[in-house]
């Protein structure tokens, strides 16, 4: 989505009659985008006029398109500004830049990572080289377009701001590699910045590059169960951007230092504890992923840990059908029940994914709490929470108990505002969207509830004619599942071939609990099943029909919660008998918000509570089908 888009011409002359900055404005507003980001309306006003300088050559021709503040397809990320045209080889190129107003920036120990003054304090962030190539790398990956037509894609960054007395902090043998990808312009480097344009917009492109970026067909978005045996092997299957990139950096580091000084006698050693916080689709899962492989390709011992025994148990499938070694699958991926015994500092790092669903006791009731053994057993231990995401009276993975175990280990505490993904990767990038979702189940006020509508919602009156509707997806790639919450006995649990069924409802809807299957995210006979919880968290599909119980319904103008309706066959939620109701009520509301955030392109909706149809239908202004 492309926010703001002229020709060179046209873009100067909105800089010249001081309305670049409100013609901006009002494009967001136009694409339901709203704001109230001062900094950002000045940036605009500020760094827009540098690249007006920039561009003020006769050599760059007056029709070529440029476009400003680009939304990556499938992300919440955007690109600051793009420059379409061809050079002298008739090669079409999309120049791709990152601005930034700093004037200094520190050097870091970690690759491509850089301390700088932003957002109001100084804050570890990426080297503005290589958030340009990511970007760039992730339109590629995205665009199908880009790639048959074979559009190049040429990022850089220009910090007009920055003093040429500070160059060696940003642009040294440290970040070579960035800057090789993405060359960097300084404060006195305009010119340089216009050759570099030149080089690549000779003419204007004979088709409209911009159009073909912003409205190219998209490849389908990689799911991480469908990546993971490729990224075992060393290939780089997803390129980590912003916060990703910096959590990623900082863990490799902390690993390579506190193994070196647990080797050295005279240094001494210390634990270190990594907290890393992020929201349904914002990588978590890719960034403890990437850093697993990583690690063990370096020769550190290092286990990727969740308490959920369905993406684990994808994660065997997927490995043993591409040949690997049962018994090194066995050894990489591990349930948060494994570690009651183990020896202290036995792994360099522990990679704690879902780290909201770890609990005290394990699986066969031995051990004190699950927290306190994870960090005793690894020298490095990366915990990867959504406190958004506890689902059961039993969950206990929390901020507060990791720090309290960390401090009972004398480990070293990493967490705050650079360890805080925000990236938005599931349901089309829209942060919109989970807004929405927080508003609709009272978990929290946001302020933006407009979203882009290329994430496909549908009400449905009729759980049958949803069924139906999300076949049609699923017939595309089996990616596509019914899904609902706690509500329905599981009759079938000890016949689950028979002629009972666990969920009936209206319009002569029958269907069966998937929970005897834990591959029920892949396999190719599990659509008529209905997952639950267990079987999706931390899993994603394309579309997801989520079918909303009499545990979440709209009275007197409130979205009430009722843990009475939750199955009395459920025993592991806990919630039906739980003596806290605010707990009880918070743990429906997180559970629904989990299950409505699984779907990359689309979620569908039934409610068995009418009126709670109908609110949703207001809120988002769409008809029920």
């Amino acid at each position: 989505m492309i926010i703001y888009e002229n020709t060179k011409n046209g873009f100067i002359n909105d800089i010249r009659s001081g309305s670049i900055a409100g013609k901006v404005n009002t494009a967001f507003e136009q694409h339901g985008i709203h704001h109230n980001n001062e900094s950002e309306y000045n940036s605009w006003a500020y760094s827009l006029m540098y690249m007006r300088n920039v561009l003020d050559d006769e050599a760059i021709p007056g029709d070529v398109s440029l476009a400003i503040e680009y939304q990556i397809p499938l992300t919440s990320k955007r690109v600051d500004f793009l420059l379409a045209g061809k050079d002298e080889t008739e090669t079409e190129n999309v120049v791709v830049i990152e601005l930034k107003q700093w004037t200094d920036s520190g050097v870091t120990t970690r690759p491509d990572v850089v301390e700088a003054f932003t957002g109001g304090a100084n804050r570890i962030v990426c080297h503005p080289s290589y958030q340009a190539y990511s970007y760039a790398r992730i339109i590629e990956n995205f665009n199908e377009d880009v790639y048959k037509r074979n559009i190049k894609l040429r990022p850089c960054a220009y910090l007009h701001n920055y003093r040429e007395a500070n160059r060696a902090h940003i642009d040294n043998d440290f970040y070579r590699e960035a800057v090789l990808c993405a060359p960097v312009f300084l404060e006195k480097d305009t010119e340089k910045l216009r050759t570099f344009i030149k080089s690549y917009i000779k003419e204007k492109d004979g088709i409209d590059l911009l159009m073909k970026i912003d409205h190219g067909k998209l490849k389908p978005a990689k799911a991480l169960q469908d990546a993971l045996t490729s990224m075992i092997r060393g290939n780089q299957e997803f390129y980590l951007i912003d916060e990703q990139k910096v959590a990623y950096e900082t863990v490799r580091r902390l690993v390579e230092l506190t193994v070196k000084n647990a080797n050295n006698p005279v240094k001494g050693f210390r634990k270190s504890v990594v907290i890393v916080s992020g929201g349904p689709g914002t990588g978590k899962s890719v960034v403890a992923i990437q850093l697993l492989c990583n690690l063990i390709s370096k020769g550190f011992s290092a286990n990727y840990v969740t308490k959920n025994a369905a993406p684990r148990n994808v994660y065997f499938e997927k490995l043993r059908q591409d040949h690997f070694r049962w018994g090194f699958i066995k050894s990489l991926f591990k349930s948060s029940d494994s570690f009651w015994n183990a020896p202290s500092n036995v792994m360099d790092c522990i990679i704690v994914d879902e780290a909201h669903r770890l609990k005290k006791k394990s699986a066969i009731f031995h051990g004190e709490n699950q927290v306190k053994e994870l960090i005793n057993s690894g020298k490095v231990t990366v915990f990867f929470i959504d406190e958004d995401q506890r689902i059961t009276t039993k969950d206990i993975g929390s901020k507060e108990e990791i720090r309290k175990w960390a401090a009972y280990h004398n480990a070293q505490v990493f967490e705050g505002t650079d360890l805080n993904l925000i990236s938005q990767f599931r349901c089309n990038g829209s942060d919109g969207y989970l807004n929405f979702l927080d508003n609709l189940l009272e978990i929290r006020e946001t302020a933006n509830l407009d979203f882009d509508y290329d994430y496909e919602i549908r009400l449905f009156s009729s759980p049958a004619k949803m069924r139906e509707a999300l076949r049609e997806k699923n017939d595309i790639n089996n990616k596509s599942r019914m899904i609902a919450g706690y509500c329905y006995e599981w009759v079938s649990e000890n016949n689950p071939t028979g002629d009972e069924y666990d969920i009936i409802l209206e319009d002569g809807f029958r269907a069966k609990w998937n929970f005897s299957n834990t591959l029920f995210a892949i396999a190719p006979d599990s659509f008529d099943q209905v997952g639950c919880i267990h079987t999706t968290q931390g899993l994603e599909f394309d579309y997801c029909g989520i079918i909303i119980g009499k545990d979440l319904r709209y009275e007197n103008g409130k979205v009430i919660t009722d843990q009475s309706q939750e199955a009395l066959s459920d025993n592991s939620s806990g919630i039906r008998s739980c003596k806290d109701t605010s707990l009880a009520d918070r743990l429906i509301r997180n559970t629904y918000k989990t299950l409505m955030s699984r779907g990359q392109k689309g979620c569908y909706l039934y409610c068995e509570d009418k009126p709670l149809l109908d609110h949703i239908s207001k809120m988002l202004k769409i008809e029920i089908e």
